[in-house]
């Protein structure tokens, strides 16, 4: 019984592909919003003020980090968790790939968040005039906020290795 157990518990990992192969859909669709919005700015952008021209490239950079975060958790999640990858010889190789546990996993989710949190308050910051000032101090608390767990994270990280 206990045998029968510890198997189901094992197999039972494999419920986690279709959450990391959703992922996947996940990042086609913000591929397709990146690429609405290139399509969306290009008639208008020598039309455009520069600081909405740089907000909306802000905007793109987040998607951008979002995206690398996508595959970061996609892939390494289903390698830590799931199953090895099985990537041809011969075929491209992502250099961190096999190499990233959950423990550094978790620093490149918290250093990504932080630097779309701070992608976001940038793009407040630019558009400061149009806030209120009660919701630009919670855009930087919360900004702190980030910056301060993924400091503690590295720290007690670095505590727990040695």
């Amino acid at each position: 019984m206990e045998r029968f157990i510890e198997n189901a518990m094992y197999a039972s990992r494999w419920l986690l592909a279709p959450i990391y192969f959703g992922l996947s859909l996940a990042l086609l669709a913000l591929c397709l919003k990146f690429f609405q919005e290139v399509f969306h700015i290009l008639p208008s952008v020598f039309s455009m003020a520069e600081a909405d021209l740089i907000l909306v490239l802000l905007s793109l950079i987040d998607m951008a980090l979002v995206g690398g975060l996508l595959v970061m958790v996609m892939i390494s999640g289903y390698e830590n968790f799931v199953s090895q990858l099985d990537i041809d010889e011969g075929k491209e190789k992502l250099s961190w790939l096999g190499k990233m546990d959950s423990s550094s996993l978790k620093m490149k989710v918290a250093a990504s968040i932080v630097a779309i949190s701070s992608i976001h308050l940038l793009k407040v910051f630019m558009d400061a005039k149009n806030t209120d000032p009660e919701h630009l101090k919670w855009y930087v608390i919360i900004h702190m906020t980030f910056v301060v767990s993924a400091f503690a994270m590295g720290y007690l990280d670095k505590l727990t290795k040695h």
